[in-house]
């Protein structure tokens, strides 16, 4: 599709097509005057017949539907005449009127129908089967229909995306235009997810003021909330104020973001404490989740356990059963599994934690436990249950994970009040836990749940806030068994070898051709990116039998030549170029096609999945899924993730991204059969041991690295971390001393 230039067009709505009703997209036919009839595509919740409207937008072309007009803006005006008003009431746009009721109410009120119906309604009792009550709701209903038209209206009026009139709407009902009027910066909620500076902009249009106290405190909770992406639970005072002051340009006036912060100190919305020395200042949630973890997780570390009696022979014929002798480390972590309410259980690749994590497993099954197996993502979780002989599930999926429209957020089924059944828990890549779920989890444990957290802490940290897992390493207040030998057959592996090398700073050797780990010297980084796909198309499936679709790449950046936006064009090119048995869909810079990689690139709570029978709620940032199918006329993309199918409207596609080649931050806490690596420049701070060695311990049989072994190098030698604000060690070890 190519966009041409922006237009107005007038006209009245004829017919609606195609309407989601979770998200207001809409695919209508318009009546422009003239015998001109149009399709118009947008975001035009209860848009319908008979309603005029006027669209601002540009001209699309379609491949299968010809000329489309694409609405940005629109502005709709109530039915007038009384064909319009009944083809309107009669096309069900007002809940409780159909057609027979819609005539009825036209031949009794003529063009004055609307106007009844919406300012006395009551008068409508007087046509046959309208009771009192039923004609009182169903002017509230035509006024939640006017409401929606005037959110619409004011949001294409300022520029604002329309595809937010619907979360708006779920989210504060019918005053959802007073509300945004009054408070702008409501905008930026995490889940709307509005630039902050978009939201200032429409905060000024309306006459705020630069140094308005409302301005200053959104300044501040935003500077707040932005640094959760950076991993801080929060930010010290004394670095908060210079970056609002700097945020809303607001030189020489400290003393006015002195006020806005304590004026949200003494509402509660934020949380000062010295920290570590710090002035550390939380938002409000994150606060309490900190404090809760810390003082559960200390609880349960306080809370030992009674072994079983006998305990060294029911290891002993754990073992026979399984046919295998644990090693020390490998029975010390199955021994205090036994007599720990709480553990770590930590080590790099090839050092045995499959093996003790089914010992735990197998001890606590002969102990009558109900254990349930948890990982952060779903590639994680599959793989954690396939290793351990049960099903695992994501953590969000165990706790029943749903968006609560009235509380704005996230929110559990499981909790205080409904905890999870399990008498023990295990989750797996623990490294990738923040915070806020970890608080999420700890709620939903019953007082005498056990709790094993297993994980690599080399790894790359997660990307929500928090440094969780090191955290809870580094405090030394939870009982911990850290395994470090090399098991022979691991050992034989250049793979692992190369991955415990990197991580003490010792250069991979680069030289060695061995079966698992190979370099492929291209200093060009376009010969890098050419090289990467024969690989991909040719070389791998042809010469070692691994298809595409088992083969990741994996790059530390986004831009450059071998960042993953470039490569992933080149990619899909390769292995999934255009056919005429395979529709596509343009959307931005992207063009999405049947059978595409493709991940998902931010939580959505609100959108169903089905599999098979069952249905559910969300899905996650990072999750890899493939395109089934493309609809063309209802411009729908249905998308599989691992036997979740979701359906994508066009306003939900700037949620996606195509997945050949990913970040290696993408790819913590999953698996592939073969990796590809593109080492080429970088940003310093990307270009890290951290990110190396997370990228060779995705690969489980193949390791492949493309590029400069001078970047090899250089990452090898940088281990410097990133600096991350949390105060979790620091409670953990002050409730210990106290």
């Amino acid at each position: 599709m190519q966009e041409a230039e922006q237009t107005y067009i007038a006209g009245t709505v004829e017919t609606v097509v195609y309407q989601n009703q979770e998200n207001g997209y809409t695919v209508l036919r318009l009546d422009a005057g003239e015998g001109r009839s149009l399709t118009v595509v947008g975001c035009l919740p209860g848009v319908a017949p008979g309603e005029g409207i006027t669209v601002q937008g540009s001209w699309m072309h379609h491949a299968s539907y010809g000329e489309q007009f694409k609405a940005e803006a629109v502005e709709r005006r109530t039915p007038a005449g009384v064909k319009a008003i009944f083809d309107y009431l009669a096309s069900g746009a007002v809940k409780g009127i159909g057609a027979a009721t819609a005539r009825r109410m036209v031949e009794e009120f003529g063009e004055e129908a609307l106007t009844v119906l919406e300012e006395h309604p009551e008068r409508l009792t007087c046509i046959r089967g309208i009771t009192r009550k039923k004609a009182l709701e169903m002017g509230e209903n035509f006024r939640l229909q006017l409401g929606m038209r005037r959110l619409l209206e004011f949001l294409g009026e300022h520029q604002v995306p329309l595809p937010l009139a619907m979360p708006l709407y779920r989210k504060y009902g019918d005053r959802a235009l007073e509300t945004i009027r009054n408070n702008p910066y409501l905008l930026v909620d995490g889940e709307l997810g509005v630039d902050f500076s978009t939201a200032d902009e429409l905060a000024l249009s309306l006459g705020m003021e630069g140094d308005d106290p409302q301005r200053i405190e959104a300044g501040l909770l935003f500077e707040l909330a932005h640094n959760l992406d950076n991993g801080h639970t929060f930010l010290p005072r004394r670095k908060l104020l210079p970056a609002t002051e700097q945020l809303i340009a607001l030189e020489g006036e400290r003393e006015a973001l002195e006020d806005g912060l304590e004026a949200l100190l003494e509402r509660g919305e934020v949380i000062q404490e010295t920290v570590a020395g710090e002035e550390a200042v939380y938002l409000h949630d994150l606060y309490e989740a900190e404090q809760y973890v810390a003082f559960r997780l200390s609880e349960m570390a306080r809370g030992e356990m009674v072994p079983p009696h006998g305990l060294d022979g029911l290891i002993d014929r754990i073992q026979a059963q399984q046919g295998i002798v644990y090693a020390p480390q490998q029975r010390q972590a199955v021994e205090l599994a036994a007599a720990s309410q709480v553990m770590l259980l930590t080590g790099g690749p090839g050092t045995g934690k499959t093996t003790s994590l089914r010992g735990v497993l197998a001890l606590f099954d002969q102990l009558g436990l109900e254990t349930a197996l948890a990982a952060p993502t779903g590639r994680a979780a599959k793989r954690l249950g396939e290793l351990c002989g049960m099903e695992g599930a994501t953590i969000h999926r165990l706790l029943e994970t749903r968006y609560d429209p009235h509380a704005g957020r996230l929110v559990f089924a499981h909790g205080e009040d409904d905890p999870l059944k399990a008498d023990a828990v295990i989750v797996d890549e623990t490294s990738m836990v923040d915070i806020t779920l970890m608080h999420g989890l700890l709620r939903a444990l019953r007082p005498e749940c056990r709790l094993i957290l297993v994980g690599d802490p080399d790894q790359l940290p997660s990307v929500g806030p928090g440094n969780l897992f090191s955290d809870l390493i580094r405090s030394g207040v939870i009982p911990m068994v850290r395994l470090t030998e090399i098991f022979r057959q691991a050992a034989e592996s250049a793979i692992v070898r190369n991955a415990h090398g990197v991580n003490q700073g010792e250069l991979p050797d680069l030289r060695d051709r061995e079966h698992d780990f190979f370099f492929l010297r291209r200093k060009e980084p376009g010969r890098a990116a050419e090289t990467i796909v024969e690989l991909v198309r040719d070389r791998l499936p042809r010469n070692m039998g691994i298809p595409p679709e088992q083969i990741q790449v994996l790059s530390p950046t986004r831009k450059r030549v071998t960042g993953t936006a470039s490569l992933n064009r080149l990619l899909q090119e390769a292995v999934n170029p255009p056919a005429p048995d395979k529709p596509e869909r343009r959307f931005g810079e992207y063009v999405f096609r049947q059978g595409d990689r493709v991940m998902q690139v931010r939580n959505n709570y609100d959108v169903m999945w089905k599999d098979g029978l069952t249905a559910g709620m969300g899905i996650f940032n990072g999750d890899i899924g493939r395109i089934t199918e493309i609809d063309p006329r209802a411009e729908l993309i249905t998308v599989d993730f691992d036997g979740r199918l979701v359906e994508y409207t066009p306003d939900m596609l700037g949620e996606l991204e195509p997945a050949y080649a990913i970040t290696v931050h993408k790819a913590q806490g999953s698996e592939y059969r073969a990796v590809i690596l593109a080492v080429s420049e970088g940003a310093p701070m990307l270009l890290t041991r951290g990110v190396l060695y997370t990228a060779i311990t995705r690969a489980r049989e193949l390791l492949i690295l493309v590029g400069d072994e001078e970047i090899v190098a250089r990452m090898t030698a940088n281990d410097r971390q990133q600096r991350r604000y949390s105060g979790l060690r620091w409670r953990l070890v002050q409730i210990k001393e106290s």
